[in-house]
């Protein structure tokens, strides 16, 4: 077997690659359930019985008092009432005696009175009696003998997920033990010249190049969650024989080894030849996205899966292969996540050819669902972080239209989605302070980045409670009125100011290139990045290059479009730019210099329906306290004076 990489990447269906995987794993014993073992109840919580549990004791043991009281024959009760009480002698042998709860009822007795519902009374020749005012039937408050459970009585049956109370059950009907499903054991193996642990990371800094590994950290807190055993192994280099032998002692000594990057076409991605070495190769390349160069193979009877590297890939790929298979080692069904039927809030494109799942954030707005896409960037474990859900698209669509129905499978509960405040708009520093804040009121703030206009396009639709907008009129001078009468017809909205802030040149420490102003973006030296079309940014910019009499085209970068003020100023700290046009709390943050343009309004735009509501009213409570504003306040580059100012627009 040569030891180069193997260049074979199929696009098989993800139904063909489990029909594959299923097929091997039921031809070397392993697609049913792990053997037993006996464990202590107290480390059986969550754990999955491996077999029937039968009740060893009945529980109650015997005939027991449920309250406190005093036990009788229900037949000297007869007669009693409230004008004709009864008066009946207390003794150990009757007949009537004090029990107490959960005390054995004697054998004389068939009931048991409520020492509230009793009056004793001290006889003249020292002894006592009881005094009731009511009769009572047979049986009353007694727990009869067996009545939870009787011995020999099927308690739990086999592949049940324990819970707390389940192990009171097994405790009560006599067992010390249980036989659980063992725990599956998996080996993550991370590999890549390119990595280092986050330790390295912290203490000698990550140079170019270098890449923290955090992949089997999630890999194995993904097994951990799912029932598993992870073995979490070091990093090991891009070096054929080495990974050879992690895979084989590996899988000598797991159920199922996962390899994490190496699965891809790269000159150094080995995983396909190695388990191809070692035993079969099943699958390379599966038609889903993200997650496409996954590898199913089997080594020593053990599967292996190879993990695309990318975060979000390696995630997901784990989410549709790792999950499953634990679920079935331990006898129970794969995980089904809660659904919901959602409005798209923007058009998607997406390849014929792959099943794609794309991440939403979702909330619901008015009497429906919205589900607004995040990044679909493989790399991006921060949309993972951010997502409420997944919407799977079908592998022969071309997409989804905006406003289109599809189901999201939720990360969150449907509770969550109905407390949750939408935001879809222009992007601001201070909407991750609200999003905090606002947790404390039992409010969950999400907030989709596309720009002032696409915020009141999105109201428009109604698919956002509220919009982040600074669009500047070239004629009036004035923020967003203009707009808002324009975008939002018929639709009364209020207008509230949350900060006025800095816009102006983020340029490198230093500014090595000496820009100074905006006539500076011509010089064929400086290459720019600007904001997407439909940013208030954007036009902030275009319109001063108007006034100025400066050629859009005349800019180097001017095409290049960034989504938020932070990427805008990391494009400058990278060197992909020299300068960008955005807010000073984004350069401060970077440690960038800034240099000013204009003082602008950034208002949030509210429809008067929600304005209203209870969902948003901490939001508002917020805003006009002194909480949020202390901490605007210490941001660079923004002016609180007028929060909390409102302009009603019908």
């Amino acid at each position: 077997m040569s030891k180069t990489k193997n260049f074979y990447l199929e696009n098989i269906p993800l139904d063909e690659a489990w029909r594959r995987f299923i097929a091997a794993l039921e031809g070397c014993g392993m697609w049913s359930e792990l053997p037993g073992e006996a464990v202590a109840l107290e480390e059986a919580l969550g754990r999955v019985t491996a077999q029937p549990v039968w009740a060893a004791l009945s529980s109650p043991g015997y005939h027991a008092s449920a309250m406190d009281g005093f036990a009788v024959r229900s037949s000297e009760t007869i007669g009693a009432s409230e004008t004709a009480p009864k008066r009946i002698p207390v003794g150990p042998n009757g007949p009537a005696s004090y029990v107490d709860t959960g005390d054995a009822i004697p054998s004389w007795a068939d009931a048991v009175i409520m020492i509230e519902h009793t009056q004793r009374i001290d006889d003249a020749d020292g002894s006592q009696s009881i005094e009731i005012h009511a009769a009572v039937a047979p049986w009353t408050a007694i727990r009869p003998m067996g009545e939870d459970m009787v011995a020999t009585e099927l308690v739990l049956p086999a592949n049940h997920l324990l819970k707390p109370v389940d192990l009171g059950a097994l405790a009560g009907s006599g067992h010390t033990t249980v036989q659980v499903r063992r725990k599956p054991r998996v080996a993550v193996l991370p590999t890549g010249t390119e990595l280092i642990t986050v330790e390295q990371a912290a203490r000698e800094g990550v140079k170019p190049g270098d890449i923290i590994e955090y992949n089997s950290l999630v890999l194995s807190a993904q097994v951990r969650e799912w029932g598993g055993e992870p073995t979490r192994y070091p990093i090991t280099i891009d070096d054929y024989q080495l990974i050879r032998e992690k895979v084989r002692t590996a899988a000598e000594t797991h159920d199922l080894v996962l390899v994490n990057a190496g699965s891809s076409a790269g000159s150094e991605d080995f995983t396909s030849s190695i388990v191809e070495d070692l035993g079969t190769l099943l699958v390379h390349g599966v038609a889903v996205r993200p997650g496409h160069p996954v590898i199913l193979g089997v080594v020593a009877n053990t599967p292996v899966i190879g993990i695309p590297g990318y975060p979000v890939s390696c995630a997901l790929t784990s989410e549709t292969f790792v999950e499953p298979l634990l679920s079935r080692w331990r006898g129970q069904q794969p995980n089904q996540k809660p659904r919901v039927q959602a409005s798209i809030t923007r058009k998607l494109l997406s390849p014929i050819g792959e099943d794609e799942m794309v991440r939403v954030t979702a909330g619901r707005v008015g009497e429906r669902v919205v589900a607004a896409p995040l990044s679909r960037g493989a790399g991006v474990i921060t949309s993972l972080v951010r997502a409420d859900g997944i919407v799977r698209i079908p592998r022969f669509s071309e997409g989804v239209e905006a406003g289109q129905q599809v189901s999201v499978e939720l990360y969150r509960t449907p509770a969550d989605i109905e407390r949750t405040v939408v935001h879809i708009g222009s992007h601001d520093l201070c909407l991750d302070l609200l999003a905090q804040h606002l947790a404390d009121s039992g409010r969950r703030f999400t907030s989709a980045n596309a720009g002032s206009l696409g915020g009141l396009l999105a109201l428009r639709r109604g698919d956002a409670h509220l919009a982040g907008s600074h669009l500047l009129d070239p004629a009036t001078g004035e923020y967003n009125v203009s707009y808002v009468k324009q975008h939002l017809p018929g639709i009364p909205v209020v207008l509230m100011t949350l900060v006025h802030r800095e816009q102006g040149l983020i340029v490198a420490k230093g500014n090595p290139k000496g820009i100074r102003t905006l006539a500076d973006l011509s010089r064929e030296d400086v290459q720019f990045v600007n904001r997407q079309r439909g940013a208030g940014t954007r036009v902030l910019l275009d319109y001063h290059l108007e006034k100025q009499g400066i050629a859009a085209g005349s800019i180097g970068g001017y095409r290049r479009e960034e989504f938020t003020h932070m990427a805008v100023a990391v494009a400058v700290q990278s060197g992909a730019a020299d300068c960008g046009l955005g807010i000073a709390s984004a350069a401060q943050a970077l440690g960038l210099d800034f240099i000013p343009l204009e003082k602008e309004r950034y208002d949030l735009v509210i429809p008067r329906v929600y304005f209203e509501s209870e969902l948003v009213r901490p939001l508002l409570d917020l805003v006009h306290g002194s909480r949020l504003r202390r901490e605007v306040d210490a941001l660079s580059g923004y002016d609180t004076a007028g929060m909390g100012k409102i302009i009603e627009l019908d």
